[in-house]
């Protein structure tokens, strides 16, 4: 009687877990695309061109993509990436972060 109860809690066990495990590296993605926006728009903000403040994203977060624009004084970044392998790889994450445009 053990083993039938057993072999029924395992799967769910299982999964909860995975699901626990790819919430907490959707969380992990989700920093590092903040840190990775907030690198880009500083970058931009210092005059850095648009393929330096690309690398600065991709050395943060590899695989995101990158986009900007300015708005006023300020200087504004977009990344977009997935939130990694697994059960959490089709959830799209993204930050954007704005700097001041004193570089141009």
């Amino acid at each position: 009687m053990i083993t039938a109860e057993f072999a029924v809690v395992v799967p769910a066990v299982v999964l909860v877990l995975a699901m626990g495990l790819s919430a907490l590296q959707v969380g992990v993605i989700q920093l590092r695309a903040a840190d990775a926006a907030a690198d880009g728009a500083r970058s931009l903000g210092r005059g850095d061109g648009h393929g330096t403040a690309a690398a600065r994203v991709a050395r943060v977060l590899p695989g995101a993509t990158m986009s900007s624009g300015s708005d006023g004084d300020l200087v504004c970044v977009q990344v977009e990436a997935t939130a990694g392998a697994g059960i959490a790889a089709w959830i799209p994450v993204s930050a954007s972060s704005c700097a001041m445009d004193a570089g141009r």
